[in-house]
């Protein structure tokens, strides 16, 4: 058996965010992508999953299952424009274009843009 192995999954962890992070929050970290489970601890991190799918406010309009969303640098906030930001992962349901809930399955791996 490998001792080297830390998590089997690594599907929970621990990772930097910024200071508006609190529990619930969209959080992109390098090519990570997920969720914030907890408030941001005072070395700066939070437990992020980063699997499965979430209820999320996103801007824009969602008009098909599987539409793209973007995660922005600068506050967090998701949206359907992908000028200037990062994709987050894939609406699995459609919405106007209002700011509003969707659910949405979170991105990681390398396949990531």
């Amino acid at each position: 058996m490998a001792k080297n192995m830390r998590l089997p999954e690594a599907l929970h962890i621990s990772l930097p965010v910024p200071a508006y992070v609190v529990p619930g929050s969209p959080v992109a970290v390098g090519a990570f992508r997920g969720i914030a489970q907890t408030e941001r601890f005072p070395d700066g991190t939070a437990t992020v999953w980063l699997n499965g799918s979430a209820d999320v406010t996103v801007t824009g309009a969602v008009a098909n299952v599987g539409d793209p969303v973007y995660i922005t640098a600068a506050t967090g906030a998701l949206t359907t424009t992908a000028t200037d930001n990062l994709l987050f992962g894939f609406a699995l349901a459609t919405k106007a274009a209002a700011a509003g809930p969707v659910e949405v399955s979170l991105l990681n791996g390398p396949a990531q843009a």
